[in-house]
């Protein structure tokens, strides 16, 4: 992930911003609500105010199963923190900043394949029946964004061993970097 990093890096300061308010390395700390602190993985800081927080994520099999609950609740937990201390005034007074998600995916048969839900006492939302793995995260992004969590998610699929030279797909047109 520190590829599209250095990607947001540059294009945050093709926008205008400098070098000295993007963290993408170290002081990359905000107060939380539920917790003292929370680790981003890029932050953009401006006369004392946060323009921009960006969490990044990735997954490779073979445990899709446990690792999808696993980030499902990370990044809602993380924007529940975040919004939640900004408006106890943790920081930015006024302005609202700009929070990002980016998710990368193994692209593989097993994340692509169908999942059954499990559905003991009741039923789960149809989008989810034997949907796959690759289909469930990219319906959580895209609900992250639709339920205001997020600004932006942006869902990526790569191959175990073509992702290291730069290659990945981006499987939804609304969830693009």
């Amino acid at each position: 992930m520190d590829g599209f990093i250095r990607i947001m890096t540059n294009l945050i300061q093709e926008a205008g911003i400098g070098k000295e308010h993007i963290f993408c390395n170290s002081r990359l700390e905000l107060p939380g609500f539920f917790r003292p602190t929370k680790e981003w993985d890029l932050l953009v800081v401006k006369d004392n105010q946060l323009v921009a927080a960006l969490e990044t994520k990735s997954q490779v099999g073979p445990s899709f199963g446990n690792n999808f609950n696993n980030r499902t609740e990370e990044a809602l937990g993380s924007a529940m923190d975040l919004w939640t201390a900004y408006r106890e005034g943790a920081f930015n007074k006024t302005i609202r900043p700009w929070l990002g998600y980016l998710f990368m995916l193994e692209d593989s048969p097993r994340s692509r394949g169908p999942v059954r839900a499990q559905e003991p006492h009741f039923k789960v939302f149809p989008e989810f029946r034997g949907a796959s793995y690759a289909k469930r995260y990219e319906l959580f992004c895209r609900k992250l964004v639709r339920e205001r969590h997020y600004n932006m998610a942006a869902f990526l699929t790569s191959g175990r061993e073509t992702g290291l030279q730069g290659d990945y797909k981006e499987p939804a047109d609304d969830l693009t970097v």
